[in-house]
């Protein structure tokens, strides 16, 4: 009896055995890349290999599988940048000096207006002065804000986390230093939001998407902890489009203030609709093919794209290493100034990012600046202005202003820049979709961030590095071509234009410039030679102090 017990136990091992290897067999069959895998595969990148030659490569992509495999056993932090990384700057650049943060004159002579409406939309400059003269301490205007943000907000979804206890805390802190005489500057006191990629300690930074919105990061992004160091008050975590794509989130659509069945556009779709509502008294955004300039086109605000490099993006989410800016957003190109002043330059904390110069000077001595637009983008096939450009231009020739035409580079495969972005969207989010987690995603439509993902990892490398080498080509004919103008003029929307200058890295302002016939905002996009930002801002704010397009209430959160 015994022994036939092991008799059958003994059969029975051996059969477990077989299956085991046969499994196995069937595994690393599974595993090998045959004649038929690389025929398909081909259709991809459009060449076409002999079967000779095809047989001789399958030992080598094996082989590359395998390191796959191998690799993505190994953990990579979000904070890991390649150890290539991008320069955009054309031969023989000349980086600015550096200089200290500009001494911002603060007007004495500002009465503090009866309603909390009327101080909500007040200018950084004289929301400092009342704060700075004591006529408004930090806490009151912080609760203005709060109570806007409550009012409002439900409507807009321009806030994902509203930080109310540490608002009122560092109002607090800002009121007591500036009763002791320690007054830190203009922005001590201010209170302002964020978008949605800074990580701050102790809240959530949900990257505007269902996978991550309860994702909590122990750092500190710099931009964050330079605002902190110059006492302004943050308010809360404003919505990013999931994954800086869109201005849908897990949690809706953030609204156009301006128009609530429109939505902000993104990705910083927050930080547009938030400043332009009067949620906040400016905000910080993100860029990477758009993303301060778009919102901010819709929403009536004014945002500044600075040169690639200028601010340190340590602490954000990346989208891509090589094309992520970070700016501000404010009612006015003087708002921009002033934050853009305290977030640049170097933090040793991330390799991008270059000593700044900001020379700002008067903003009406705008007589000495030589602007360009480009002519073609603002005009019809027939060489006629468009209707919705006439005044702008005019406005500007008003100002003393010789426009000049410059023409934008046009010989370059513009259809496979985009693959720069994508591709480098899908190394960061790798996990995220190996993991299968990118189907939590809201948006699954064909054009959505997680069917782009998807699709990144089909990019090959060799396709990647070309796009690149055409990039290197571009970086030094849109250089050449704008070298001569300290400014140049641009539709928003214009041609290749936006996806040119995100490529390259220089700076944008984008800004009001009046409304349509619905009532909805129209701008205008100035440009500039890298670190040039102040030129800019320079030739905004005379703008703007001739023509009032900026600053105003919408109608969206008008009355209410």
């Amino acid at each position: 009896m015994f022994f036939l017990y092991f008799f059958r136990m003994k059969n029975y091992a051996i059969w477990i055995a077989a299956w085991l290897m046969l499994a196995c067999a069937s595994t690393k069959q599974a595993d090998k890349i045959n004649l038929n895998d690389v025929q398909v595969a081909q259709k991809l990148i459009g060449l076409e290999f002999s079967e000779a030659k095809i047989d001789t490569m399958l030992g080598y992509l094996e082989e590359n599988l395998q390191g796959y495999k191998q690799m993505r056993t190994f953990e990579l932090s979000y904070d890991t940048e390649p150890a290539l990384y991008f320069e955009p700057f054309p031969i023989g650049f000349e980086f600015p000096k550096e200089t200290p943060i500009h001494q911002w004159e603060i007007p004495d002579n500002v009465d503090l207006p009866e309603n909390p409406e009327t101080i909500a939309f007040l200018p950084i400059l004289e929301l400092a002065s009342l704060i700075k003269n004591k006529k408004l301490t930090s806490v009151q205007l912080t609760e203005i804000y709060l109570s806007r943000i409550k009012k409002h907000d439900s409507q807009l979804l321009s806030f994902i986390t509203v930080t109310e206890e540490l608002a009122l805390e560092q109002a607090k802190k800002a009121d007591e230093e500036i009763a002791a005489g320690n007054y830190r500057g203009p922005l001590h006191g201010i209170p302002y939001g964020v978008k949605d990629l800074a990580a701050v300690p102790g809240y959530p930074t949900t990257w505007g998407s269902a996978p991550y919105k309860d994702q909590y990061l122990d750092q500190t992004a710099t931009v964050v902890k330079k605002l902190e160091d110059a006492g302004a008050v943050l308010l809360g975590k404003l919505v990013s489009g999931a994954l800086a794509r869109g201005d849908v989130w897990f949690g809706g659509k953030t609204k156009n203030p301006w128009d609530l069945s429109q939505g902000a556009t993104g990705s910083s779709a927050g930080s547009g609709s938030a400043t332009a509502a009067g949620l906040v008294a400016f905000s910080i955004g993100t860029e990477t093919l758009g993303s301060i300039v778009s919102p901010s086109h819709r929403c009536g605000v004014t945002g500044l794209r600075p040169t690639f490099g200028a601010v340190s993006r340590y602490g954000f989410m990346t989208l891509a290493w090589s094309m992520d800016k970070v700016g501000p957003i404010g009612r006015s190109a003087q708002d921009c100034a002033v934050v853009y002043d305290f977030i640049r330059g170097q933090d040793h904390l991330e390799k991008t990012v270059k000593t700044t110069g900001f020379s700002y000077t008067n903003p009406s001595d705008i007589n000495t600046l030589k602007v360009g637009y480009f002519q073609k983008l603002f005009e019809t096939d027939s060489g006629k202005v468009m209707p919705q450009f006439a005044s702008t231009l005019e406005e500007f020739r008003q100002l003393g202003i010789e426009l000049q035409p410059v023409n934008l580079p046009d010989s370059f495969p513009f259809e496979v820049f985009d693959i720069i972005l994508r591709a480098e969207a899908g190394a960061f989010f790798d996990e995220l979709v190996r993991t299968g987690r990118v189907d939590q995603m809201v948006e699954q439509h064909r054009g959505s961030r997680a069917n782009s993902l998807r699709q990144s990892r089909f990019i090959p490398a060799v396709e990647y590095i070309q796009a690149n080498r055409h990039r290197t080509r571009l970086i030094e004919e849109f250089s050449k071509a704008i070298a001569g103008f300290d400014v140049v003029l641009s539709p928003t929307f214009g041609g290749n234009q936006m996806m040119i200058t995100n490529l390259t890295g220089h700076p944008a302002l984008a800004m009001p410039t009046g409304f349509d016939e619905r009532g909805r905002p129209k701008g205008i996009t100035l440009l500039a030679n890298y670190f040039d930002e102040a030129k800019i801002l320079q030739l905004a704010e005379a703008y703007q102090a001739s023509y009032f397009h900026h600053g105003k209430v919408p109608t969206g959160v008008k009355g209410q």
